[in-house]
């Protein structure tokens, strides 16, 4: 296992704006009489089937079930989870081997064996989900279970970056039984073997976690229920934290809202402000007569103003991004501002003559409506402004729910569309390697070939990752010349709880998924 302290930021420290003095912890008292605690989100899960998603279902998934190797409270590279030892066992990062804890389990008691761990891993690339998390599996060649209690991972190519590959939610153990090799699960019902099993789930409205009987792993659980409810928009979701229909929230915070409870010397709310990695970037599609074009992408590159997106937009909550690669990652670079400096529209319409284009050019922008956050459709209606008032474009908006979205951009139905990215891991080339290569995750197919042949292959060779900047560096700077993606902003965490409520700052992976497993409420005041 190699170490990567030096590039990833720790969360940040809790920032209170609780006026409430003098409470004292008392050792007496039981906690969980009050019930779950509620947890609110704007990420609802796209499936329950860990093959199926590739999105911010892995929230739900990290707590439910479990993967060989997570990040207990306070690491930065993954550590055996439902495995009691993994490593590399030879000297070309080639063979990964792992060992499960005596005992595993799922929740409904079935046993969780080596055969459960390759069947898990190879229904993900059998039955290659269109959303699905397969393009993780890229340098994985085979899975081979020894035993009981071995399972050998043999690759086709040196992945230094396998390990954090295991770490993600999306190769969660599923019971063999329940799980068809082929196909995906359907219903509304789960079977892990993590820290809390899925008592029920209503889609779109919540889902009740339990605490599983039978979990072996290193989460020390700090409650006994958890309840998550799934908010359409940040508005409805403070409204029920105000009235304390809801204990904390994690995900999709509106700038609006971060602000007001920044302000409120009167709330008995805590607010929690975190490092993120998450980006905000925008997609072109070849397929589509206008986006294929190198001018027509790098002149939107050249008009986009991300400082007037993160202050007008999101309130200075986001900061402007000018790089696949965030900020507080070893190979970060700012690359789109080093090519394209300042917005200016002069450049721009110069990078358009240049290419014979001398009309308005027409673009529509798709957006989600239920995914990113209540700023979404503002940010988009501000590119539209900027790229119409340069006179230079002609862009017409639309949208969808986030379900029928997906559909859409894999189909190649959106000529220039949005998305959001939260890292699987954090590392650089989580940044780079998902949205290379003629199947990536956008559904776009963008070859490449010098960053899917030469520099992603030769960065995984080694462990130190201080050492393959230059490649990683190399790689962000092929894909501002191509400028197929054109990266907007990247966030930070804020959660808000009640003043109850303790352990939100502890909650946070290095992929800034919640560990509900943290939260707990207060004995006493």
């Amino acid at each position: 296992m190699f170490n990567r302290n030096r590039f990833l930021r720790r969360i940040a420290a809790i920032a209170s704006i609780s006026l409430v003095t003098g409470c004292g912890l008392l050792s007496n008292g039981d906690p969980d009489s009050k019930g779950p605690i509620v947890v609110g989100t704007t990420s609802a899960p796209s499936t329950l089937d860990p093959a199926g998603a590739w999105d911010g279902s892995w929230e739900l998934f990290r707590n439910i079930y479990q993967t060989l190797l997570a990040y207990p409270n306070g690491a930065t590279t993954p550590q055996p989870d439902a495995a009691r030892s993994c490593a590399f066992t030879d000297r070309t990062n080639r063979t990964y081997s792992c060992t499960l804890r005596d005992g595993m389990r799922f929740a409904d008691g079935d046993p969780l064996n080596a055969r459960a761990v390759q069947h898990s891993i190879d229904r993900i690339r059998s039955i290659n989900a269109p959303s699905g998390p397969a393009g993780l599996l890229g340098s994985l060649e085979t899975v081979e279970a020894v035993g009981d209690s071995e399972v050998v991972f043999h690759l086709n190519k040196p992945d230094a970056t396998f390990p954090f590959v295991l770490a993600t939610p999306a190769m969660s153990i599923v019971d063999p039984g329940d799980y068809p090799a082929g196909s995906l699960r359907k219903g509304d019902d789960a079977e892990g073997s993590g820290p809390y099993r899925l008592q029920s789930y209503e889609d779109g409205k919540q889902a009740v976690l339990v605490r599983n009987d039978h979990y072996k792993g290193f989460a020390d659980r700090q409650n006994s229920a958890v309840t998550i409810r799934y908010f359409q928009d940040s508005a409805t979701m403070v409204a029920a934290l105000r009235s304390g229909d809801v204990d904390t929230t994690y995900r999709g915070l509106a700038a609006g809202d971060v602000l007001a409870l920044q302000k409120r010397s009167d709330s008995d709310l805590q607010l929690i402000d975190g490092a993120g990695t998450d980006i905000s970037y925008l997609v072109f599609n070849p397929k589509d007569s206008w986006a294929r074009q190198p001018a027509v992408r790098k002149a939107v590159a050249q008009i986009v103003d991300r400082g007037a997106i993160a202050h007008k937009v999101y309130r200075d909550t986001v900061d402007p991004l000018y790089s696949m690669v965030p900020k507080g990652l070893t190979g970060h670079t700012t690359a789109f501002f080093d090519t394209f400096g300042d917005p200016s529209v002069s450049r721009a319409r110069k990078i358009l003559d240049g290419a014979g284009i001398h009309q308005r050019v027409p673009l529509t922008l798709w957006y989600t409506t239920d995914r990113y956050g209540s700023e979404t459709a503002v940010m988009f209606q501000e590119l539209k402004r900027q790229l119409d008032d340069s006179g230079l474009f002609d862009v017409t908006l639309r949208s969808r729910p986030w379900k029928t979205y997906v559909v859409g951009y894999q189909k190649g139905e959106y000529p220039v569309f949005g998305r959001g990215w939260f890292p699987d891991f954090p590392d650089a080339d989580n940044f780079i390697a998902p949205f290379v290569g003629r199947e990536n995750a956008l559904g776009t197919p963008y070859p490449a070939k010098r960053i899917t042949t030469v520099l992603l292959p030769r960065s995984r060779t080694e462990s130190d990752r201080g050492r393959v900047v230059k490649d990683l560096e190399a790689a962000q700077q092929i894909m501002v010349d191509d400028a197929r993606l054109i990266p907007l902003w990247q966030g930070r965490q804020f959660l808000a709880a009640h003043d109850d409520i303790s352990g939100a700052e502890r909650s946070l992976d290095p992929s800034t998924i919640m560990m509900m497993w943290e939260l707990h409420r207060k004995t006493s005041w």
